[in-house]
This record gives C-alpha cells, structure tokens and sequence, in this order.
C-alpha cells in the first residue's frame, strides 16, 4: 500500500488491514478486527488480552510482574495490581476491585472537580478578583480627597498666618503713625522757638547800635524763657522677638493622617456545591414555622411600627413614627428610650457589631450613632437624604439614600464618616434602585452580598461585594398571592434571605441565589413590615398596625 493512502488510513487491522477494526490487544499493542481475534488468540506463545478498541489501555502492565495486566485496584495501597499480585499475598485483606470500575467512579470525581472549578470555584475567583479594581479605585479616591483636604487645611493655616502677619504689619504702622506726630509737634514747637529766638538775637543788635534812651529801656529779656530748653523725647521703639519655631506645635496644629492598616480576612463561609459529597444544612426548615413569643408594644395607630433590630438575643431595638427609638426586652418591657438628636422621626435602625445603635434622619440629612446615651452624627449628606441603614461584618455602614428631587437613589458604603463605596448602577448603565421615597431595607448576607428589598419596584435586588448584580427576586414562579411587594429584609446564619410580603400577610424564604424555597404564612402576620433574626435565628418581625413583634422559629 502506498505511503499517501496509508497515511490517510487512520487505524487498519494488524493482521488483514481492513480498515476500523473495534478491538485492541493491551499486551501486544495491536488493533484487531473482530475477524482475527480469534487467529490472534491461538499465538500461546505468550498471553493476550483483547479489549474493545474504547477500553484499550484501561489495564496497565503491571511494575512487578512483566507482561501481566493490572485489571485490579487495591483501594488501601492506592495502586492498580494483577492477578499475581493478589495471589502472592502482598495484598492480603485488602480490597481490591476492578480497575476499570475504580477508573469509572475516580473519573466521576474528577468530573465533578472539574464541574466545580468551572461553574463556581473559578467565577468566584474572578468575582473576587474583579473587587479589587474596585478597592484601587478607592484608594486612589481616598488618597486624592486626603490630598485636597491637607490642601484646604494648608491653606487655611496660610490664611491665618497671613493674618496675624498682616495684624502685627497694621500694629507697627500705627505706632510708628503715633510716634510722627509726638515728634512733628515738638519740631514745630522748637522751630517757632527759634524763629522767636533768631527775632530776639536782631532787636537785641538793633538796640546795641541806637542811642534811643526809651527803645533800650523799654526791652524786656526773654533769656529766662530761652533757658529752658524743649523737652528731651526718650520713646522706646517697638521691637520683633520671633518665637522659636517648634515643628511638634506645627505638627499638631495641621493634625495627622491615621495609620494603614492591612489585613486579610477569610471570606467567612465555604461555597456549597450541590454536587459534592457534603452533608445537608445544619438546620432543616421546619414544615410548620410556629410563634414562640408576642411582645406588645406602645406601637399601633396612628404610631404605627417599623424597624426592628435584635441587641441580642433578649432585647430589641424598634423604631415607629415618632421621635423616639425604644428597646425591648422579650416580656414586652420598655428596657430604654431614646430621643433623636434632631427631633425628627428616625427612618430606619440598625445594631453595630459592638452593640451600638445608629438611626438615620432622612429630615436632618444625618446618619447618627448612640454612643452611651450620647448622640454624634457620623454621616452628614448634601443634597441627598439618607433612607435605610444596616451594619456589615467588617463594621461598615450600608445605607441607602435618594436624591432631593427622588430622581436618584444608591447605596454607599462608609467606613465611619468616609465614603468607601457607591453602588447605583448595573453593568448596562441603568439604576439599581427605584428612586421614590418607598421602602427599601437593606441587609448584607453571610457571603457579603449586599440586598434591598425595593418596594416600588416589586423586588429584591441583590448586588455581590463589588456591586455587580447577581439576581433580581420578584416573586416564586407562580403564585396565586397578590402582587409581590417586599418591604423588611433580612439574612440567617445559612445565608437565606427573608423578606417581609406586607400585603400577603408572609414572609418569603430564598436561598442565597434568589431561589424561592417556602413561605412563613401560618402564623397570623398582619401587614409584616421590619424584620431581624438573632444569634440563634430566632426571626422577629413586626406589624405595623397591631404595634407587635412575632418571635417565630422556622428552623428546626
């Protein structure tokens, strides 16, 4: 046959050459049709094994036995053997099993790490990754607004300078001022005494020189007058003692930048991977969610309830529509009452990791933290009003603002008074948020996402750390409830996320991908508004016009 066509040949029988043949000899590496199989086999000169051609290679040749195919796998030394490896008893008592079964279940496994790095590990890396632009965009943003406030803060201290310079300039040009005329009025006293004392030198000459009796007797001496001489001005001239120029006192005048800080933290949770050997959630949902306490409050018409946010597992803070934020304990006793700052109505509360309640004041344009009793405002807007507020893991604020106009609306992120981050629009430039003054809680999940349950447009939008969008909510697939309107939003410790259906009278459960798994709806909810859970996720929600707070358990 002739090299051109054989090459375009692929696979030929070793024996007839015809072409295709199925079947494959592991030992002696040649492809078989079905035909020559058996012409193969009748070679007893030495062993054979015929494979089909999709198994060749499936049985190495053994390291110890030459010429032996391994066909098994000892699973506790983790190596294929043969037949004369198990009949030699070097692997007594272990298990071994066919090698092409355990190469069937190890490729399953691979299968799913390869399914797992491809559709979640790996888009979670570059999620990951894809956030620190976003950190170097702050930075830099961070440094420039450092730069101009040192920059105003210079100039400022220029001004001052400048002032006191020019108020020392001023001092000395007075005074030289008051001095001129001190000396202006004894040269002019003096040289009228001259001029009289130059008139009297001439009459004097004239009477010497004249025989006229009356004229000389008639003279009258002024030399007593002329004896006493002008008074002597000793003036102290004012001098400059410039002070020591102390660099500390300099430096403490201007102020000072606080310390980098960098450190790395663990992401706080292990992605789960629907096909990967893992137990279930810890905590099953129970099928009936039941009520394990009513608190009553002072809350109801026309002071109708809002906000909740748990202290601790004991307590609770709430908001309603009067000027006072009031702490619960779970027996429906008022434990404290606070005043805002601005006497305006707070609208909405969050808890701090360290226990410290903050309230915004959309009226005052203020976000304001209670720091024993006392009341400092931390974030001061312009042209903006702050709406709905939580705390975040790393001790962050998240709030959420509309413009004056209620043309716009977003979430910064601060930490303390500066502004870390702003998330406003999706990647196709169009806004995140509705901009109306309607509800929208605002929670931050256990994998950081960040979720807002936007009541004017019928969703919860949920954005990742860099606030990229991840999904839109806006109801389970089909549903015979009214409209979906959420308005209170919260996140458990398994990453679920629960937010308040007001006008269906129930809750809606998600997992942390947007997926509807049940309704907390048998527990005579009426018009649910906020919501928290505690440390042992214990939900608490509120209604609005009973002026109570519903302790449920949903968990098992």
């Amino acid at each position: 046959m002739y090299p051109r066509t054989w090459a375009q040949d692929v696979l030929r029988c070793h024996l007839c050459e015809s072409p295709g043949p199925p079947m494959y000899c592991d030992i002696c590496h040649i492809h078989l049709c079905k035909a020559c199989v058996g012409e193969h086999l009748s070679d007893e000169s030495k062993e054979h094994k015929v494979v089909t051609f999709k198994k060749r290679g499936f049985a190495p040749e053994c390291s110890k036995h030459s010429k032996k195919l391994c066909e098994l796998y000892c699973e506790q030394c983790n190596i294929p053997i043969c037949v004369q490896c198990v009949s030699s008893g070097e692997h007594l008592g272990h298990k071994a099993v066919e090698i092409l079964k355990s190469l069937e279940t190890k490729k399953e496994v691979l299968q799913r790490d390869l399914q797992e790095l491809e559709k979640l590990i790996f888009p979670k890396y570059q999620e990951i990754v894809s956030n620190i632009p976003v950190q170097k965009a702050d930075l830099h943003k961070n440094s420039k607004k450092l730069t101009t406030a040192l920059d105003k803060h210079g100039e400022d201290l220029h001004r001052e300078i400048d002032i006191a310079i020019k108020k020392l300039k001023s001092d000395i040009d007075e005074m030289e001022s008051k001095h001129l005329v001190v000396l202006d009025k004894q040269e002019n006293e003096i040289k009228h005494s001259i001029s009289e004392i130059t008139k009297c030198i001439a009459d004097l000459k004239k009477l010497l020189n004249s025989n006229d009796v009356s004229l000389v007797f008639a003279h009258q001496s002024r030399n007593a007058e002329f004896r006493r001489l002008p008074p002597k001005l000793t003036a102290s001239l004012p001098k400059f003692t410039p002070q020591k120029i102390n660099k500390e006192q300099i430096y403490q005048q201007i102020g000072s930048l606080s310390a980098l800080s960098i450190k790395k933290e663990e992401h706080g949770y292990t992605m789960d991977y629907p096909g990967a050997e893992s137990s279930p959630p810890d905590r099953p949902l129970i099928d009936v969610p039941q009520i394990i306490t009513d608190i009553n409050t002072e809350y109801g018409e026309p002071n109708r309830l809002g906000s909740v946010s748990c202290l601790n597992d004991d307590e609770l803070w709430t908001r309603g529509e009067d000027n006072m934020m009031r702490l619960y304990n779970l027996h429906s006793k008022l434990v404290k009452s606070i005043q805002t700052k601005s006497g305006k109505i707070p609208f909405d509360i969050a808890v701090t990791q360290s226990g410290e309640l903050v309230y915004t004041d959309y009226d005052d344009s203020t976000v304001n933290i209670v720091k024993n009793t006392q009341i400092q405002t931390v974030i001061r807007l312009q042209g903006w009003g702050p709406l709905y507020v939580c705390s975040t893991s790393s001790g962050d604020l998240l709030v959420i603002m509309v413009t004056g106009d209620k043309k716009q609306a977003k979430v910064v992120r601060y930490s303390g008074s500066t502004e870390k981050q702003t998330i406003q629009f999706d990647d196709k430039g169009q806004p995140l948020y509705s901009s109306e003054l309607f509800t929208k809680y605002i929670s931050e999940n256990k994998n950081l996402d960040i979720c807002v349950a936007d009541y004017r447009a019928s969703a919860v939008v949920v954005v990742n750390q860099a606030g990229k969008l991840r999904f839109t909510y806006t109801g389970p697939p089909s549903t015979t409830k009214k409209p979906f309107n959420p308005v209170g939003i919260t996140t458990d410790s398994q990453g679920w996320i629960l937010t308040a259906d007001s006008g269906n009278h129930c809750i809606h459960i998600l997992n942390q991908d947007g997926q509807f798994l049940c309704y907390i709806d048998n527990c005579h909810l009426d018009y649910p508004l906020g919501l928290c859970v505690d440390t042992k996720d214990n939900l608490f929600v509120t209604e609005v016009k009973t002026g109570k707070v519903k302790k449920i358990q949903y968990y098992m």
